[in-house]
């Protein structure tokens, strides 16, 4: 394209430069910010007028010829071409049968999904018009979400219905408020005003919420969906009691997801994102510019256990209120001032569209509407929940199915409306007394799970090692840099060690505390306490004081094994202590038997050579070097 044939260059905004992002970033997968919207058409239809009304329709809005190109500077600027040919369609399959036409429909209208867009190439979006029987049309808009939001798609209908109707005069409209308006609105926003307000929100936030593991290298995809409607009944009780709390539907929604996405992670502080419409009211003729509007902002929840879910949703209210004004700014900016990443993997769209009936009706008595079940849309996100309201709540849940099966994207949607169910009957009730699990999830966790009954045949663990030393004598248990130990010898070092404890009264309701570098002295210690019928109790040097200091103090060991130079790390304790790098600690092991202890050695103690000492140690020796080890299974 020459510099001639351009009308316009254009920056981004916010929201198109993460879907240009996005759109680059997955050349080899799905596009799922590829939209595709279906309209029904009743009446007599003239497929010329039609397109004429189209092609008027694209030279009215100069941002609907927009391109994206990447200039010598690196940066990237929509170029808004003078005039463009729109791709234009038609197909007739008024000949097959009912079946076999919306068969041969589905396939024609995925086919056209599928085709990716080239960005740089406008213009992104295509019209298919497909004749059904009768005077029954269908026309397919198949577009990129970096054009377009939601909000703009019924403004763009009623112009075409018009359009239409005038055989493409532009004349019988009102003047088009540019899409260029916005951007340079967005130009003279306070942006150190909304990095304060934002940077406020995300303090003292410990961690993202993600639902499913960071995979940066996952590859796109489009989502399955599932499709709920609250019955009249139960939408105009849940609407009159927002109402009724001066709240919107809108966050009693964010509400509930916040609390499902709690009770799926196990955090009280929960972040998920939520595009916002972007139509600042003072910004003149809003409501009718058609463009990218929307952003995508993180939306925090912070649960307390003792508040109720009223109280919840007012003060979800409040904050989300308070931040209206700083919507602008861009989600990647907000994240950085975070630091924490990506903040969420799920994401809320409330739907609330100026659709009109009346509007959509060409004077020659034809009809256009919207067939919602039909269009495809999606976000990168595993889950995104998109709510619209009206005499019946319409809920849908968009899943990725390699991470969720359907079971499972079913019980989030089964979970949101639980939530919103209890803020009509039992609103007053604290956050932390809501149980969102089903009766075959409560069995399965305090039942199922917990049938571990199991036939040992009075197995114990040094009775198991014992067993495999007999069966493989020679093979190796144990290594440790340079240091290799057989079952055997493992064994043996053990059984010496046991009999020493044993001899200083270390039995069974006894605990013995370690706190030994990681070498194969760990693995042997281990082993020595079981084989004298006490417990444990392991001690890492690393750990806090503090923490070492209670636990020491909460158990209360019998005695303590560990080496001079380790011990130098541990809390002052007065629990009798054994070095095992003491000289005359070693001199006593090689005295000790080396079978395996049996009860009566248990219960008939040697009289030990050398007393534990104190927690004050001697001079400490070269410590040997500590490491991780790898034992053998067993």
């Amino acid at each position: 394209m020459t510099s001639s044939g351009l009308e316009d260059i254009l920056p981004l905004s916010p929201m198109q430069e993460g879907l240009l992002f996005h759109s680059r970033y997955e050349q080899d997968g799905a596009d799922v910010y590829g939209v595709q919207h279906v309209f029904d058409i009743a009446g007599t239809l003239d497929g010329e007028i039609l397109q004429a009304a189209v092609r008027a329709l694209v030279q009215r809005h100069p941002n609907l010829r927009a391109g994206f190109r990447q200039v010598g500077s690196g940066q990237t600027v929509q170029t808004i071409s003078r005039q463009v040919d729109v791709p234009w369609e038609e197909y007739d399959l008024s000949s097959l049968p009912g079946d076999e036409a919306e068969a041969e429909f589905v396939r024609l209208a995925a086919k056209e999904h599928g085709r990716r867009f080239d960005l740089a190439e406008p213009p992104l979006l295509r019209f298919s018009l497909v004749r059904l029987a009768g005077e029954h049309h269908r026309l397919i808009l198949t577009t990129h979400h970096i054009l377009l939001d939601g909000w703009s798609t019924p403004i763009l209908v009623r112009e075409l219905t018009a359009l239409y109707d005038s055989h493409g005069d532009t004349s019988v409209l009102p003047r088009v408020t540019p899409y260029r308006q916005f951007l340079g609105w967005l130009a003279q926003q306070d942006q150190p005003a909304a990095e304060a307000a934002w940077r406020e929100v995300c303090s003292e936030l410990e961690q993202p919420t993600l639902v499913t593991p960071a995979d940066p290298g996952r590859a796109a995809r489009m989502p399955e969906r599932i499709t709920v409607e609250l019955d009249e009944e139960r939408t105009a009780a849940l609407t009159e009691w927002a109402r009724g709390q001066g709240v919107t539907l809108n966050t009693v929604l964010q509400a509930g997801w916040g609390l499902v996405l709690s009770r799926r992670t196990g955090q009280d502080d929960v972040v998920f994102g939520a595009v916002v419409a972007g139509r600042d009211p003072q910004l003149s003729g809003v409501e009718s510019m058609v463009g990218l509007l929307i952003a995508m902002v993180p939306v925090r929840v912070r649960l307390d256990p003792a508040q109720s879910l009223l109280t919840t949703v007012v003060r979800l209210q409040d904050e989300q209120s308070r931040l209206t004004a700083h919507h602008h700014l861009g989600l990647a900016r907000i994240q950085q001032l975070a630091g924490l990443g990506d903040l969420f993997d799920t994401s809320v769209v409330f739907e609330n569209y100026p659709w009109d009936d009346s509007a959509t009706k060409a004077g020659a008595g034809l009809q256009i509407t919207p067939d919602l079940g039909r269009g495809r849309d999606a976000t990168h996100y595993p889950l995104t929940l998109i709510a619209a309201p009206g005499r019946r709540l319409h809920l849908r849940l968009d899943y990725r199915d390699d991470l969720f099966d359907r079971a499972t994207a079913r019980t989030f949607l089964d979970r949101l409306i639980h939530v919103l169910d209890l803020m009509v009957a039992e609103a007053d009730r604290p956050v932390g007394r809501i149980d969102l699990l089903t009766d075959a999830e409560r069995r399965e966790l305090l039942v199922t799970r917990n049938d571990t009954d199991v036939v040992s045949g009075g197995a114990t663990l040094p009775g198991l090692f014992e067993a495999q030393v007999d069966r493989a004598p020679d093979a190796i248990a144990v290594t440790c840099d340079d240091t290799t130990l057989t079952y055997t010898e493992l064994n043996t070092r053990a059984n010496r060690l046991a009999h020493l404890l044993i001899s200083h009264g270390i039995g069974p309701e006894d605990n013995v505390a370690l706190a030994l570098p990681r070498t194969t002295d760990l693995v042997t210690a281990i082993l020595a306490v079981l084989k004298t019928g006490a417990a444990y109790l392991p001690l890492d040097p690393q750990y806090p004081t503090p923490r070492l200091t209670h636990m020491i103090t909460d158990a209360q060991p019998t005695l303590t094994l560990t080496t001079t130079t380790t011990q130098n790390n541990l809390p002052h304790h007065t629990t009798p202590t054994l070095h095992l790098d003491q000289p005359t600690l070693a001199t006593d092991l090689t005295h000790q038997p080396t079978h395996n202890p049996t009860n009566h050695d248990r219960t008939t103690p040697l009289t030990p050579t050398t007393p534990p000492t104190s927690s004050t140690p001697p001079a400490p020796p070269a410590a040997p070097k500590a490491s991780s080890c790898r034992q053998r299974r067993c």
